[in-house]
């Protein structure tokens, strides 16, 4: 059975703590602080929005994948500092095979440590198994980079394997990257209860 994922711009995803809703071009400016000042945020990526045109780049790609109904990015904004944190999407997403991929993750580094990622986790994986029905979640990270590999375990994610040295950086070299997943009869059998109970309100 394949699944339809609504491509569109009025999807929020939103709890007391966090809002996700659509990312804009607007958004150019909630996000250039960022880019400007704490271009180390991207280090692990594949892709980055360190300095003005490489986030301009980074966005229209976002854009992209949204238009070909392969990405859905957002925009993360903290409800306790109203401040917008940074950005997060759904990509590679598989109609047929009722997977999608969740990545392209980033917060300022105010924001890190904070909770806010598990709470974006939640409402994400939430919509992706609850409502879409998806399968299976997929994230990926560079293999060095054990902060993001903790969170995702911490999240309930299984590790599945490691592909060596399947992605190009942006500066020279390639990454060897770690493959986690969730799959929905474990998302329906404790990881979502698990997940709900370290939120904290």
């Amino acid at each position: 059975m394949s699944i339809n994922l609504e491509f569109s711009n009025d999807i929020r995803l939103e709890n007391d703590i966090v809002l996700l809703r659509p990312l804009t071009m607007d958004d150019f400016e909630h996000l250039k602080p960022f880019a400007v000042n704490e271009p180390d945020l991207w280090y692990y990526s594949v892709s980055t929005g360190a300095g003005e045109e490489n986030l301009r780049n980074y966005m229209r790609d976002a854009f992209k994948g949204r238009s070909e109904k392969r990405q859905y990015p957002f925009i993360v904004f903290d409800k306790r500092t109203n401040e917008y944190a940074g950005s997060t999407r759904f990509y590679d997403f598989q109609a047929y095979h009722q997977t999608t991929q969740l990545g392209y993750t980033w917060y300022g580094s105010k924001f890190q440590g904070t909770g806010l990622n598990k709470h974006c986790k939640y409402l994400l994986l939430e919509f992706a198994f609850d409502q879409l029905g998806l399968q299976r979640v997929e994230l990926r990270a560079d293999n060095n980079n054990a902060r993001s590999i903790a969170a995702m375990k911490s999240i309930g994610c299984v590790v599945e394997g490691v592909l060596r040295s399947n992605c190009a950086m942006h500066y020279e070299g390639r990454r060897d990257s770690i493959v986690l997943s969730i799959l929905k009869n474990e998302w329906e059998g404790g990881v979502k209860e698990m997940l709900f109970n370290k939120l904290q309100f």
